[in-house]
């Protein structure tokens, strides 16, 4: 007699996902099917709109009754089908059977309440504990994550810990009660590359010891080939491929998949061109540069010490050059970025073409800044949502350039336009009507039209899609060899100053530790920090 194969613990079949009222409906997932066995890892992973999060949610029903529709479909856990089931009985499943950690924790924990409260509510939920042992359990639960000195963490506000510290929270209380299946809903993207990487050591220490199921969705297709054992592709809505991690990475079947593994970040400069530029003058040359932000404290708010956020930093940049400024959060590369385009008050010594910026006033400085200009992480909240993509893109022209008239500015945006893939026929939509890597190209545009020397380019790729991230960096490449401008990129991710940078500098608690050829500090690098980094960034 063959034998029966166990029962999945999830198994979803044919689900439809749609958003809208009544005759309005709009489809977010179209017949996914896919499973889960007990203490599997699976990833869900696609772009954004892809559907991942919105069938994620679909498992425990936590969108909003009032605009969601499930036109067909069977969620089952354990063998149990889930679409239909009582508010109540969902309640029981949530938190107890079926555990899930959100993308954003400082926006998943209340800020009204301690750590501590938002800890206990699901063992006081489902567990038949007094509070004084569910405080006991929990704090054990917060050392097992690593969080230091749990107990006092306990009865802290979620504004007082780091992000890092704030996930390790988010991963504590999802496994409270020991969920037979953890949704994992990109628990990394928000946090530093060495973060990242212990959270991600901690999810699998902690999937084999409580021997659970891990759903994790993701766009990460690095994080994916370390922890998973299975992976689904979903594009617009459906599974287009699902396989065992190791099968797919080598031979993708579906063309989506393959367009998704070919958007990794390609090498984009050579080593010829890096050593073209060594013999040319600074562009962009900093000598003991130091920030410090003061501690105030008392009823008087008086200084009582400070913050050095850059100590000491010196660097040069040519002309046609991308230099890259790397470290995790806190470690001064923005505040440095900052100082040397004179946005941040600082002292030590800044020249740019020739003039020195540390001794000019800001009035002095206005008719230099359309020189150096700056390209910043979300483009949706650096762009003006009351003008149009016109008015924004001509907005430095009318400043920086007053002898054009209306004609010719036009005529200036709508070349920019479509060097930076838009079309003219966007000049007078807004900038909520477009896609986040269309938000960046306009950010780009409002930059390149004034043709500068230098753009500080602060994470300008963090938030988008992998695909999209190669369109914008292929575009900032071309725009450099075509207008010869200089680059100061700020990320924290190796991957894209591998393929950017002629040069890097890594920075740590203000510092700069290490600086020199990409290629060769990726080939070698000389400090354990850097070795840390790439490690944590899996490109060592």
């Amino acid at each position: 007699m063959a034998e029966m194969n166990p029962i999945p613990l999830l198994e979803i079949d044919r689900l439809a996902v749609s958003f809208g009222r009544p005759g309005q409906y709009a489809d977010a997932v179209r017949e996914a099917s896919f499973s889960i066995a007990q203490g599997e890892k699976l990833a869900l992973v696609g772009e954004s709109g892809s559907g991942k999060s919105v069938t994620a949610l679909s498992i425990l029903q936590l969108h909003d009754k009032r605009q969601v529709s499930y036109p067909s479909g069977s969620i089952k856990f354990q063998g149990r089908e889930l679409m239909g089931l009582a508010e109540n009985e969902l309640r029981r499943i949530r938190g107890r059977d079926i555990a899930m950690i959100f993308q954003e924790p400082m926006t998943s924990l209340n800020p009204l309440y301690t750590i501590g409260d938002q800890l206990l509510e699901p063992l006081l939920t489902h567990e038949n504990l007094s509070k004084p042992a569910a405080r006991r359990r929990m704090i054990e639960l917060l050392a097992r994550t690593g969080i230091p000195e749990p107990d006092k963490r306990f009865d802290a506000y979620p504004h007082m810990l780091s992000g890092g510290q704030r996930q390790r929270v988010m991963i504590a209380m999802a496994l409270a009660c020991s969920p037979k299946l953890l949704i994992a809903d990109e628990p990394t993207t928000a946090l530093d590359l060495t973060i990242q990487a212990q959270i991600l050591e901690l999810l699998e220490d902690l999937q084999k010891e409580f021997s659970m199921a891990v759903l994790l969705i993701t766009h990460d297709l690095n994080l994916v080939r370390r922890f998973a054992q299975r992976i689904c592709v979903m594009q617009e809505g459906h599974i287009v491929e699902q396989a065992p991690v190791a099968q797919l990475f080598a031979a993708p079947q579906h063309p989506y998949t393959q367009q998704l593994l070919q958007s990794q970040p390609a090498r984009l400069v050579g080593p010829e061109e890096s050593a073209a530029l060594e013999g040319l003058p600074a562009l962009l040359e900093a000598s003991g540069v130091n920030c410090a932000f003061p501690i105030k404290s008392g009823f008087f708010q008086r200084r009582t010490g400070e913050v050095r956020a850059v100590d000491d930093a010196s660097l040069m940049l040519r002309p046609g050059e991308t230099l890259g400024l790397v470290g995790e959060s806190g470690s001064g590369k923005t505040t440095l970025g900052m100082c040397l385009l004179r946005l941040q008050e600082c002292a030590g010594a800044i020249r740019f073409d020739g003039a020195d910026l540390s001794s000019l006033s800001q009035r002095q400085l206005r008719p230099l800044r359309r020189d150096f200009q700056v390209v910043f992480q979300d483009p949706y909240s650096s762009l003006s949502p009351r003008l149009t993509v016109e008015q924004i893109i001509g907005e430095g022209l009318s400043i920086h350039f007053p002898q054009l008239d209306k004609r010719q500015r036009r005529e200036r945006i709508i070349a920019i336009m479509a060097e930076v893939g838009l079309e003219e026929s966007m000049l007078w939509r807004y900038p909520h009507e477009f896609s986040g890597g269309q938000r960046q190209r306009i950010a780009i545009a409002r930059v390149a039209v004034l043709e500068p020397k230098l753009i500080l380019l602060d994470e300008p790729t963090s938030a988008l899609d992998v695909s999209v991230q190669k369109q914008v960096l292929e575009l900032l490449r071309r725009l450099q060899q075509k207008h010869g401008m200089s680059y100061l990129f700020i990320t924290h991710d190796l991957r894209v100053i591998r393929a950017m940078a002629h040069r890097m500098v890594v920075m740590q608690n203000g510092r700069i530790v290490e600086a020199g050829e990409t290629e060769a500090l990726f080939a070698e690098p000389k400090q354990d920090y850097t070795r840390m980094l790439l490690q944590a960034s899996l490109l060592a």
